[in-house]
């Protein structure tokens, strides 16, 4: 894939040294103006450079350029503002993409920035304990999307659940199934108080009965069968929102394996723990903790962060050297303690291991009102519910569509709405329009792809054909940007624009005209505009339909 914007570098670059010989210059950054009267492309490049060379802006600015020499990419190079430099492009340049996009297909917007690293997103990591609900989904949205950005880049990405199968919460969960397995049987049973609630609980108990009998004696029996069911059914849902994980690591394992132990070990062997008060506390303010925290408490049971430092040696020691963790902005107390942690440990392990994206919750809302429960949960809205309600791709589309750290609200009727409101149907009726003119000019992509490679270019410069190749080149960069800032959204927000290009240019122009110059330009940019959508739906797990 080409992008204009290095080369363009390279060439400013060169207008730089010969403006101000021997200097220091920084690395040349390029970017889109927000209008595009402005140019293709702009630098501030004099307006950085200008305070240290002791120049006026503007007038170095008007060095640079007087000293660029001719380059076949570029038409003209002005001075605009304070010190800005505008770049327009010579229309081939412009036009370049659409046999860039043609050439590559599938593999278009690929980068290489990654290529050879090893690189873990967990996610999900849900407590084995009900169905996934929508905070759930929404890192599964985010967490795969952000797996399938960082192999764009050419990384090698392990997707991973860590299954937190061991605690409380579990111990909770048997009890609540023991209790409405007594009930079925006709006998009293005393429900815990931060037991769980749903309809779900009645129905691994009803199966228990089934399975095991009436003995319900052995509540670690009752436990793994729980335990399993809802393990089973979590992947159902997963697999039906289309997610898939390469590993699955269970937190009872860092315990039976004694990593937990280790890890323990570890850190009172780097002099950064104590004990007051019968517990065993870790100096996590020696890497900026508000204060120290309880690693084993004073009855002998760890606290919860303990392994999860255990768990994330084992991320490095498996050969991670960069670690994404998707998980609820409720865990944002857990990043400090748990780098805190890995540092104590030591083992070359860098500081800001691992990278965190945190996550807002979702509210969902039908008719203007906010949805609470779910049928079979009981207490919250589950993630088959949306899907099943909205369909998996727009379930997916909405929940990576915003910052990962704004809330957001889920607006059921928006998702199954046919309408330009609805940001998903947007986007793929664009891709579907694409099919139609296809359809009408009695071809298929593939066929099309092959036959218009050389095609000529030149009628494409009309005013919204322009606008459309300028969004055709920046998608390589979108995506280049969007997997080092771990935000799918970016993604989604160009393909909404991508999206609005093409329905302007679709409602302007007609594609198959008598003129076959002119008729061949345009669905080679049509083919292209397709080929770009598809692979940017791909990247959020989604569907690029041929029809609506």
């Amino acid at each position: 894939m080409n992008d204009p914007r290095l080369d363009l570098a390279h060439w400013l670059a060169s207008g730089v040294a010969a403006a101000l010989p021997g200097a220091n210059a920084p690395a040349i950054v390029v970017e889109r103006p927000r209008q595009a009267a402005h140019g293709d492309y702009a630098t501030n490049a004099a307006l950085a450079l200008a305070k240290a060379a002791r120049r006026n802006p503007r007038e170095l600015a008007q060095a640079i350029v007087d000293a660029l020499p001719s380059s076949p990419l570029v038409e003209r190079a002005q001075v605009a503002g304070a010190g800005f430099i505008n770049v327009f492009l010579t229309p081939a340049a412009r036009q370049a993409v659409v046999r860039d996009v043609l050439e590559a297909g599938e593999r278009h917007g690929r980068g290489t920035a990654l290529d050879g690293q090893r690189i873990m997103v967990e996610f999900v990591s849900a407590n084995p304990t009900g169905p996934l609900h929508v905070g759930h989904g929404r890192q599964a949205a985010l967490g795969d999307a952000i797996a399938r950005l960082l192999e764009w880049q050419g990384a090698q990405v392990t997707r991973e659940f860590y299954y937190n199968d061991a605690g409380q919460q579990i111990q909770n969960l048997a009890i609540s199934v023991r209790a409405r397995a007594k009930e079925l049987l006709g006998e009293s049973g005393e429900f815990p108080e931060d037991g769980y609630r749903g309809d779900y609980i009645v129905d691994i108990a009803r199966a228990y009965l089934e399975r095991h009998g009436h003995d319900l004696s052995d509540i670690e029996s009752i436990r793994r069968f729980a335990v399993d069911a809802l393990r089973r059914e979590q992947d159902r849902d997963l697999e039906a929102f289309g997610v898939r994980f390469d590993t699955y690591y269970l937190e009872s394992s860092l315990y039976t394996d004694g990593r937990v132990e280790a890890t323990v070990r570890r850190l009172v062997a780097s002099g950064r723990t104590y004990e007051r008060e019968g517990a065993l506390w870790l100096r996590t303010t020696d890497y900026g903790d508000d204060k120290d925290r309880v690693m084993r408490k004073s009855d002998g049971g760890y606290t919860y962060f303990v392994p999860d430092v255990a768990y994330h040696v084992t991320k490095w020691e498996r050969g991670f050297a960069k670690v994404v963790n998707v998980q609820g902005s409720d865990h944002h107390g857990t990043v400090m303690r748990v780098r805190a942690g890995l540092q104590a440990v030591g083992a070359g392990i860098p500081q800001g291991y691992p990278d965190y994206v945190l996550h807002k919750m979702v509210t969902v809302v039908r008719g203007g009102e906010e949805v609470r429960i779910s049928k079979r949960a009981g207490s919250y809205v589950t993630l088959r519910d949306l899907v099943d309600e909205a369909g998996r791709d727009a379930v997916r589309f909405f929940l990576a569509m915003r910052r990962a750290d704004a809330e957001f609200v889920f607006d059921i009727d928006l998702a199954r709405s046919q309408s330009e409101e609805n940001p998903v149907y947007y986007v793929q009726y664009a891709h579907a329009r694409v099919a139609s003119v296809l359809r009408q000019a009695g071809t298929t992509k593939d066929e099309a792809m092959a036959a218009l490679r050389d095609a000529d270019l030149a009628p494409l410069a009309s005013p919204y054909e322009e606008a459309l190749l300028r969004r055709l080149a920046d998608f390589g960069a979108e995506i280049a940007v969007a997997a080092r800032d771990h935000a799918p959204h970016q993604v989604a927000f160009y393909l909404r624009e991508l999206a609005g290009e093409f329905h302007g240019y679709y409602n302007a122009e007609r594609f198959l005209v008598d003129d076959e110059r002119v008729r061949r330009a345009r669905l080679a940019l049509v083919v292209a505009t397709g080929q770009v959508l598809a692979n940017g739906l791909a990247v959020l797990g989604i569907a690029a339909p041929d029809q609506m």
